[in-house]
């Protein structure tokens, strides 16, 4: 498309001020790494659930019964197939639910947050945030907060964007929100402060990574040609070789699952071996919220931030 017959500028026609400007909304500031973990733990480890449900299928405004059966599923099988491996194994960890599904399953987000695990924003209705309009943004975040909270009677301290889908305003928003952490960008391995315009924001990010998400393997959508398959022996050696590495490195290991996805009796095992592993080298397993409270306490600096 000729830009001169639309008024835009190509990518390599902007100016400095533009492409700067675009790189500094959000970026990366000072690394939040402490000197060690609680109980002199070789690595924390942040393993993570995104409860998406039925909301995958409403999001996109489909009407598949298949693909929201399947949604169910991780309400019917995939939550109590990893309560039960958590429960055994004595382990915290962190639940994303958007607030659409807080509402179709109330008592499964109390049943967590009751237990110890951390219910934190995952969106209204798992929606793109780049795709909406900004005031309707920031009503969604703050809508799906307080539903958080009516449902579990906890004030969600963290969010994780759907998606990892992260608008030019979105952290603007956490911070109205008085959000202590995000979990959705990658500019590292360890927690560091996001720069909002160049300014600290007072928000802390664990980030996640595409390697360390069971998605990007399992994921099957037949009606938009995605079907990526990877036998589960060979991500499990992924994520193995990305624990170990954060063992030995003394960082942090996080992990994204969805339960509806990992809960499969074919793969619900690679859970359960990173949890024994992870055991016997008596890393600090720890919710997403208890980590970042953590590295505020324990790195100078990041205590005024949330």
């Amino acid at each position: 498309m000729d830009h001169q017959k639309t008024g835009k500028e190509s990518p390599w026609e902007w100016s400095e001020s533009t492409w700067r400007g675009l790189v500094g909304q959000v970026r990366a500031g000072r690394p939040l790494r402490p000197d060690k973990w609680p109980g002199d733990a070789p690595c924390a480890i942040a393993l993570s659930f995104d409860s998406d449900h039925e909301s995958n299928e409403l999001r996109d405004g489909g009407h598949s019964i298949g693909r929201l059966s399947w949604g169910q599923y991780g309400n019917r099988v995939g939550i109590p197939r990893i309560e039960r491996l958590l429960n055994q194994y004595g382990v915290r960890s962190s639940f994303y639910v958007p607030a659409v599904v807080a509402l179709l399953y109330p008592e499964e987000q109390r049943r967590l947050s009751g237990a110890g695990h951390e219910i934190g924003l995952h969106g209204w209705i798992h929606e793109i945030n780049t795709a909406l309009p900004g005031d309707v943004e920031r009503e969604l975040m703050f809508r799906a907060a307080e539903t958080i909270e009516s449902v579990t009677g906890v004030r969600p301290t963290g969010m994780r964007t759907p998606s990892w889908d992260f608008s030019p305003r979105t952290l603007k928003i956490a911070v109205e929100l008085g959000l202590a952490y995000d979990s959705s960008l990658m500019a590292d391995e360890d927690c560091y402060e996001l720069l909002l315009n160049g300014a600290p924001s007072g928000v802390i990010e664990l980030p996640v990574e595409w390697i360390r998400d069971d998605a990007v393997y399992f994921m099957m959508n037949r009606f938009q040609s995605l079907r990526p398959y990877t036998p589960p022996k060979d991500v499990f050696d992924i994520f193995l070789k990305e624990l170990d590495y954060a063992i030995s490195d003394g960082g942090i290991f996080q992990l994204t699952m969805h339960p509806h996805i990992i809960s499969a009796r074919s793969r619900i095992w690679i859970l359960e071996e990173i949890i024994k592993h992870g055991k016997i080298r008596n890393a600090w397993f720890a919710t997403h919220a208890e980590i970042v409270a953590y590295v505020k306490d324990q790195c100078p600096g990041a205590e005024g931030s949330g």
